[in-house]
């Protein structure tokens, strides 16, 4: 396996993970409220409008000329890629706070509390929240998947890398019935951001035609140097806020308002 393969392997499996883990959560927040039946009637509805979105977006995008296929992918991906990293960047530095998983669910359950009485049979609260939870994270683990796979003319090994994270994450919430909280989510999500970035630049470079010194081996020293720049910005920003100035224009804004 190459350096390449092993790269898209870990990036699929990671992202597709992450999104996972947000999708259990609100589909556990609305079974274990409402109704169970009615949570996964609306994941099985939102498999299978996943699957036709890869009928017909998979075919589509293994026709495009290889380097159309990567300049367009590399934007998308440098795209999602920079959205990740900069709330990763803003939640490190504490400018944002962290994503807590264990607080979704209980912001999901007491929302489906307040919706009102379980209705009898078939409850659509729990159906559309479950179908629009699995349909919208699954749309990013499908995005992912097919944007690895296709670039790499492997989209074989990116689906499996996909399909494994979600197994793996579906069997913990089912083993465990409660959200992955213990998940290090926030340092996931600072990963996926570097290495979505990393190979967004790599092949939106290659798709204009750019010569990247040692082919693929190039991404050995892009992924850290992405890695470090984005760690440099989190120690720039907490010494920013750190100081005497910031701190003490915060008091003053605290004091105001209390």
């Amino acid at each position: 396996m190459s350096g390449t393969q092993v790269g898209l392997v870990a990036s699929v499996f990671i992202a597709c993970a992450v999104e996972a883990v947000e999708a259990l959560t609100i589909v556990l927040a609305v079974g274990a409220t409402r109704s169970w039946r009615s949570a996964m009637i609306g994941v099985g509805a939102a498999l299978l409008a996943l699957a036709v979105v890869v009928a017909a977006l998979g075919p589509a995008l293994t026709a495009l000329p290889i380097n159309v296929l990567r300049a367009v992918v590399g934007g998308l991906l440098l795209t999602f890629g920079l959205q990740w990293l900069r709330k990763a960047i803003l939640r490190a530095s504490g400018l944002k706070a962290l994503h807590d998983e264990a607080a979704a669910f209980a912001q999901e359950r007491e929302s489906a509390r307040a919706a009102g009485t379980v209705e009898a049979g078939f409850d659509g609260y729990s159906f559309l929240v479950s179908f629009k939870g699995s349909f919208l994270e699954g749309l990013e683990v499908v995005f992912i998947a097919l944007t690895f796979g296709s670039t790499q003319k492997d989209v074989p090994l990116a689906a499996a890398a996909a399909g494994a994270a979600v197994v793996l994450v579906a069997g913990a919430g089912v083993t465990l019935k409660a959200p992955l909280a213990r998940v290090p989510e926030n340092t996931l999500k600072f990963v996926v951001g570097v290495m979505l970035t990393s190979f967004g630049l790599f092949w939106g470079g290659e798709g204009v035609h750019a010569h990247w010194p040692g082919g693929e081996r190039a991404l050995l020293g892009l992924i850290p140097a992405v890695a470090l720049f984005a760690v440099g910005l989190v120690v720039a920003v907490r010494r920013y806020l750190a100081s005497p100035s910031v701190a003490a224009a915060a008091a003053a804004a605290e004091g105001l308002n209390g």
